[in-house]
């Protein structure tokens, strides 16, 4: 059995890497973006997503054309009570990888090839 090593995963980025104006959850939930990488997000919300669950997420970037793409719920978990909120975290494994949101290594820090 094989142990799988993140180093060797592609890097996640802060929304703000990708210009992320919008995003929502079918059936309506606006959601913000609080990390993402080509293979899923982690979003923050007032809706509780249920683990399991297939949801589609629309994202609104400045400079992509907006993107619609499924995924399956991971995790959630209660982040912030406020006296009359609640707000969640959860975490979408796309169905499909999305190179759009694959961060490129920065100039000086990289992985080595094997």
């Amino acid at each position: 059995m094989t142990k799988s090593d993140r180093r060797d995963a592609p890097r996640r980025a802060p929304p703000e890497e990708y210009a992320v104006v919008a995003a929502r959850i079918r059936p309506g939930y606006d959601v913000e973006v609080v990390d993402m990488s080509g293979g899923g997000v982690l979003v923050e919300s007032r809706h509780r997503l249920m683990p399991g669950a297939t949801v589609e997420l629309y994202l609104r970037c400045e400079k992509q054309p907006a993107t619609v793409v499924r995924g399956r719920v991971v995790r959630c978990y209660v982040v912030r009570l406020g006296e009359d909120t609640v707000r969640y975290q959860g975490a979408i494994a796309f169905e499909r990888y999305l190179r759009t949101f694959e961060k490129a290594p920065r100039n000086g820090y990289g992985v080595p090839e094997r």
